[in-house]
């Protein structure tokens, strides 16, 4: 009798080994990181199934949408398959209840969108056009859990970032000048200096990236460099750009000397303590 011959085991993916050697590095940080482990696993499987769309750009629509500063991904162009939807609204609002990053009751009511037959897609939808700048909509009913916004950000991502990685790969963002995501019309989360030393802002939604000013504040336009306050961790390798006028913040990863590109899976939250101290000098 023959025996099987043994499988290699598959290679985890690099940001899965990044933050397993942080886990190492940084024991305080464990719960953020085991937390972010089972949602990098999660919307990497759901987006694994995702379909990478076509979506057709009219070169005048495109020009008018840059010149009106609204983004350019339509609710109506994410390839949501929603069984695939609900499953990764479930499990996301799962993980986010077992590190206790969410409450109870935010979760059964969550959980509770998800089996209401219908009822799931308007309200995925109005959320994300009130939340891109797409439609003038309503504001959110009162009764809506604490947490949605949250969950939908993360549920979404998987279906998202497709879209925009069909789209990258046929626009030009060179006349995009805004702080907002030109593909969701999310702000952004975090950023990255190239090598070459421009700054690039990423989505905190759907991960995109685009160009902007080293120095402008992305939140409220301020582009005096007086009122702009950066500090650097010792090692150089990240930096936060604190505005003195509208007083919030954003972290960044330096790659001009760094033996790895930016991930922000990772850096998000081997920047944590960076929140702390932006949060300690005043910045939001």
């Amino acid at each position: 009798m023959t025996e099987r011959p043994i499988r290699p085991t598959r290679a985890e993916p690099p940001d899965i080994v990044e933050l397993k050697a942080l886990r190492v590095a940084q024991p305080e940080l464990a719960p953020a990181i085991d937390m972010q482990i089972a949602l990098v696993d999660m919307q990497r499987r759901v987006q694994s199934r995702v379909p990478l769309p076509w979506i057709q750009v009219d070169p005048e629509w495109l020009r008018a949408q840059h010149q009106a500063g609204r983004p350019i991904v339509r609710f109506r162009d994410l390839p949501i398959e929603w069984t695939d939807f609900r499953l990764a609204l479930r499990q996301t609002a799962d993980i986010l209840l077992r590190f206790e990053a969410l409450e109870r009751a935010d979760y059964d009511q969550i959980v509770a969108l998800g089996r209401e037959g219908n009822a799931l897609e308007p309200i995925v939808a109005q959320w994300y056009d009130r939340t891109s700048g797409l439609a003038e909509s309503a504001p959110p009913p009162a009764e809506a859990p604490a947490g949605l916004d949250h969950v939908l950000v993360l549920a979404l991502r998987p279906f998202l970032a497709r879209s925009t990685e069909s789209l990258s790969q046929q626009i030009d963002l060179a006349a995009w000048n805004r702080g907002l995501c030109p593909f969701c019309g999310w702000e952004p989360d975090f950023a990255v200096i190239t090598p070459s030393a421009d700054r690039r802002l990423i989505c905190g939604r759907c991960v995109a990236q685009w160009t902007f000013p080293p120095l402008d504040c992305p939140f409220c336009g301020n582009s005096d460099r007086a009122q702009i306050t950066s500090f650097a961790t010792r090692d150089g390798r990240y930096r936060v750009y604190g505005c003195d006028a509208c007083h919030r913040y954003l972290k960044a990863y330096d790659a001009r000397n760094a033996t790895r590109p930016v991930m922000v899976a990772v850096d998000s939250i081997a920047t944590l303590p960076l929140d702390a101290a932006a949060m300690q000098r005043g910045y939001k």
